[in-house]
């Protein structure tokens, strides 16, 4: 006779799949906190992301680079940054002499917003994480740098 239906629900989850649920918890829980704030600026997340990038390449970047710093995947970094050239938060400029390549660069709007973005955005991490000793923090940080695979 075949398993019971209630028996057949019950398995217990391995240590990896109880952890990955927690992360994706968590995760949500503290991606709430900023994105209120960003929503008061009119920007996605993503968005956000592209600006921090961009920021952090002030010479600009090919979409394909930034394609492959973005925290979460955007599938159609076009129309995202599309969107955001409209805003007049980043320009887009082909370069000579292969006009193939596109750079792109945060503008004098996109520094202005993120400046305005800054401290708010550091003061919802310090309420959501600052209960944390330093030493936990780091720990915490390094075991997360671990899991990815470029880091194994």
């Amino acid at each position: 006779m075949g398993k019971t239906l209630s028996s057949r629900f019950s398995a217990v989850p391995c240590p990896e799949e109880s952890l990955f649920v927690e992360l994706a918890r968590t995760t949500d829980l503290l991606s709430r906190g900023p994105a209120r704030i960003l929503k008061q600026e009119r920007l996605s997340p993503a968005q956000y992301n592209v600006l921090r990038i961009l920021r952090g390449a002030p010479e600009g970047l090919l979409c394909g680079q930034i394609a492959e710093r973005m925290i979460t995947r955007d599938p159609d970094l076009t129309r995202l940054l599309d969107r955001m050239e409209k805003r007049r938060l980043l320009s887009r400029h082909r370069e000579e002499p292969d006009r193939r390549r596109v750079v792109v660069r945060i503008s004098a709007e996109g520094l202005a917003t993120l400046a305005r973005l800054d401290e708010p955005i550091r003061q919802v991490h310090r309420e959501q994480l600052g209960h944390l000793a330093p030493s936990r923090l780091q720990a915490l940080l390094e075991l997360l740098q671990a899991c990815r695979p470029e880091n194994r």
